[in-house]
């Protein structure tokens, strides 16, 4: 009787404003790009209503290549063409959890996995399962691929029926792989834990050959465009009690090896502990162009961008150099150029540049309002996935000459509409501190009177919210929802809180922040306070939401500052940083040792629960794997105790990202009647 009665009030006060949730939610997210060897075909996965299919576009039209019909929560990536283009492989399902689960959030009787498939290009044509693994990598001249399936690699024929064969057997967890120029051996990374090697496996030898190997993490290798020689980084092995640390850095050193001897040479040794996230973060640390200049990933000189350099260590220069960070880049057709996605000069977007990568000298190829990311080079044009304002992520081809853009993805269907949405607007604010903080602000200013605010705060903490529809699935759909809050009659400021990207390495690896002190939650109370200030709202109605490191600081701001904030929507927040350290992982993967426990816990929202008197609302998927869900178990009952008004919304099966359109449309749902209830209605 409740839930009924809710939604029919929903239904008629969504009727009564005019915009439903599922106007603002309901557009296809597109990802995934792959292109055929001779550029001919292209294909990508599109989430439409979280049916994940794969599109394919060839000679100027567009096509549905396969036809999953359930929101089941079954990702789909690795896409791959074979050489000739005629059939294509991709992996669906996520990976296992600790318990060797893969994610089922639909909760299929049947369970999940994670497997290779493979499907003809042909209209009409059925996928069919070649075995279970992911990362597929093409055979060269064969119709054949490797993959990668607990810590080894196979190889089997894209054939229906046939059996797949271990290449080898070697201690540790053995992955990105990848084929040398002329198809006889496999380039590899061992992980043995507190250190890694690089392996060459020999195919018609059948022989493993290690490339230098010493004490370090040799990681991210690559081969020379004529197969003589081989690059990779190098960092420090684990110490004795070293914990992992994801704010923290390390000394990284490029690395030159002769492919036939296995001798190396360090030709680069970064100035400081400026690796780590330069590293885990970019889809390529390091390439190896046709031009013969090794581009890798650095934040040296404060912000994260692409270096240059000679093989032999000479002539090192930064080629993407200005205000902003890089997150991807492609090459041109001869890679004597790069396109890259950054906030150069527009601090607050994505943008795609051109630079050469002897000289650099960067040179605007998109700017306006739009976002564009992640840019591919195909037979002479430019594609990269395109989102606006009221517009989500769509693949689109861009007109240099005209400057447009034309999008290659299918209509988008009726549900969705870009009429309701606000253009955000960029608020720079400064923090107690004296820290510069940047935020957007979502007002309808067609509605009039007074409203409540709520304030956002993203996840990660290694992300940045944008002047439009992010380019990450999760941060598509909480920019929606803040749209959406917008609509209803809500002021919504997203605050990117120090900890976050986007404003240089100093700003991510902002002092005491999190289990050390918690010093990002005075970007929060500054957004608050924000708020407070702007005519439109009613100061006495602030609320705040957020998911994962943005569900930690809404706690922290029920807790710590009741006279400010009144109402809060909890997503799968952390809210123990001990318990993290201690239960989740060695260290919580924030370096949290024994000398840093008691103050990880006074940095936590659990620590002094005395001033919480205002509701929540929590919601958790208990497949989590990135917080455990006892997390949510331990402050929900905790509160209970004291009799704080305490609701919660469990999603079994979901995971941290939940991969359901269903979940997520019950999860904002209910964070609507809440805040409605709790926050406008009060």
């Amino acid at each position: 009787m409740r839930f009924t009665t809710f939604f029919i009030a929903v239904l008629a006060y969504q009727a009564a404003i005019g915009q439903s949730l599922e106007q603002f939610l309901s557009h296809p997210i597109s990802s995934e790009l792959a292109q055929s060897q001779d550029g001919v075909l292209l294909a990508w996965v599109v989430n439409d209503h979280g049916r994940r299919n794969i599109f394919v576009h060839a000679n100027g039209a567009t096509r549905q290549l396969t036809s999953y019909k359930e929101d089941d929560g079954q990702e789909l990536s690795g896409l791959l063409f074979s050489e000739k283009g005629d059939l294509h492989v991709y992996v669906r399902g996520g990976a296992t959890n600790r318990r060797g689960e893969n994610p089922n959030p639909a909760s299929q009787p049947e369970g999940a996995e994670q497997a290779i498939w493979c499907v003809n290009v042909s209209p009409g044509s059925e996928p069919f399962r070649l075995a279970s693994g992911n990362s597929p990598s093409l055979l060269k001249g064969k119709n054949q691929i490797v993959f990668n399936r607990g810590g080894q690699l196979y190889s089997i024929p894209l054939e229906k029926e046939v059996f797949l064969e271990q290449l080898f057997k070697a201690r540790g967890s053995n992955g990105n792989h990848q084929l040398s120029p002329d198809g006889t051996k496999i380039l590899f990374v061992s992980d043995r834990g507190d250190h890694a090697f690089i392996g060459v496996y020999h195919i018609n030898e059948k022989k493993i050959q290690w490339i230098a190997p010493e004490i370090g993490h040799d990681g991210y290798s690559v081969w020379s465009p004529d197969g003589k020689s081989i690059a990779f980084l190098r960092m420090p092995g684990t110490r004795i009690g070293e914990l992992p640390n994801i704010i923290g850095g390390v000394k990284f050193s490029l690395w030159v090896a002769n492919a036939t001897t296995g001798k190396a040479t360090a030709i680069w040794n970064s100035p400081g502990d400026d690796g780590g996230f330069s590293q885990n973060y970019p889809s390529t640390p390091l390439s190896w162009s046709k031009s013969n200049r090794l581009l890798f990933f650095s934040e040296h000189e404060d912000w994260n961008h692409v270096y240059a350099i000679n093989p032999d260590g000479s002539d090192l220069r930064d080629i993407t150099p200005g205000i902003g960070m890089v997150e991807s880049y492609c090459y041109n057709a001869d890679q004597t150029a790069i396109y890259f996605d950054g906030n150069r000069e527009d601090i607050d977007r994505r943008h795609i540049w051109m630079s050469d990568v002897k000289v650099g000298k960067p040179v605007a190829v998109t700017s306006g309002e739009g976002i564009e990311m992640y840019p591919a080079w195909v037979n002479g044009a430019l594609y990269c996935f395109r989102s606006t304002y009221n517009t989500s992520k769509t693949l689109v081809r861009h007109d240099a000459k005209k400057n447009t853009f034309e999008s290659l993805d299918l209509k988008v269907g009726p549900a969705f509409s870009p009429k309701g949405f606000v253009k955000p607007e960029q608020v720079i604010m400064k923090a107690p501190d004296g820290t510069t903080v940047h935020g957007q602000l979502f007002v309808d200013r067609n509605q009039k009177g007074k409203r409540p605010g709520v304030v956002f705060m993203h996840g990660g903490p290694i992300r940045q919210m944008l002047l439009g529809f992010h380019y990450s699935e999760y941060y598509i759909n909480t920019y929606a929802f803040n749209q959406y809050l917008a609509s209803q009659g809500y002021a919504v400021l997203s605050v990117n809180y120090r900890d976050g990207i986007g404003y240089g390495r100093d700003f991510r690896r902002a002092k005491n922040q999190g289990p050390r002190g918690a010093s990002e939650y005075q970007d929060v109370v500054a957004a608050g306070n924000y708020l407070k200030t702007l005519p439109e709202v009613d100061a006495s109605k602030i609320g705040l939401w957020g998911g994962s490191y943005g569900g930690y600081l809404t706690a922290m701001g029920l807790a710590r500052n009741p006279e400010l904030f009144k109402a809060g929507v909890d997503l799968h927040g952390v809210h123990d940083w001990a318990f993290r350290a201690r239960e989740f992982s060695p260290g919580g993967w924030w370096g949290i040792g024994e000398a840093d426990m008691a103050l990880a816990y006074t940095s936590s929202p659990v620590s002094d629960l005395s001033k919480w008197t205002a509701p929540v609302l929590f919601v958790h998927g208990d497949d989590d794997r990135n917080v455990l869900f006892q997390q949510t178990i331990d402050l929900a009952e905790q509160l209970r105790d004291k009799k704080v008004d305490t609701e919660i919304l469990v999603l079994p099966d979901e995971v941290h990202g939940f991969l359901r359109y269903q979940s997520w449309q019950q999860v904002f749902d209910a964070a609507t009647d809440f805040f409605n209830r709790k926050l406008k209605n009060k």
